[in-house]
Order: structure tokens, then C-alpha cells, then sequence
């Protein structure tokens, strides 16, 4: 398994409409891409435009799927009108423990 994680800031005023494009995102990767596993949003408690996705994938090659899906650029363009600039911080585990 591969972990993406994404950490990012909204800007204010745009957090319902960036997640309704997440949501329709996260939809399409479980339909369109075989080895989406899993997809979550954390929304800071304290910053509600604050919010970090974890994504699951079986591999690499799941993961380069992900990113030639044709959904992928509705992501590219949710980041770029809705994510404050310079916030967004991408991680890649390609090394997932956990128990099964």
C-alpha cells in the first residue's frame, strides 16, 4: 500500500464549493481507479479552512493511475481556484505499515 497526504489551506469563503469538487474527486477514484483503497478529509477543529486528505493506494502503479486518471485535472483546477497559494504540502508513503 501507498499513503498520499495532502495538507492545504482553503481560501476563506470557498470551503463548501472546494469540497463539493473533492467529494465528486474522491467519487470518480473509487468508480474510475481499481486501486483507490480509501479516501478521507480532516477538517482542523480549529481552522475550518484547514484540511488534510489521506488516500490509499495498492502501489505505484496505482498511484501514477491516479494522476492519468481523466478526472485528475478537475483536482488541478479545485487547487488552483480554491487553495490558498503555497499551502499545499504533498507526502508519499511508499512504505504503508498497518495491521490487518
Amino acid at each position: 500500500m501507498i499513503a498520499l497526504t495532502v495538507s492545504l489551506q482553503v481560501v476563506p469563503g470557498h470551503r463548501d464549493a472546494f469540497l463539493a469538487a473533492i467529494r465528486e474527486q474522491a467519487e470518480r477514484s473509487f468508480t474510475d481507479e481499481p486501486g483507490c483503497r480509501y479516501f478521507d478529509i480532516v477538517c482542523d477543529l480549529t481552522d475550518d479552512h484547514h484540511f488534510v486528505f489521506h488516500e490509499l493506494y495498492d502501489d505505484e502503479a496505482a498511484v501514477d493511475a491516479h494522476r492519468a486518471a481523466p478526472h485528475y485535472p478537475a483536482w488541478q483546477r479545485a487547487v488552483a481556484e480554491y487553495v490558498v497559494p503555497g499551502s499545499r504540502v504533498n507526502t508519499l508513503s511508499r512504505l504503508l505499515f498497518h495491521h490487518s
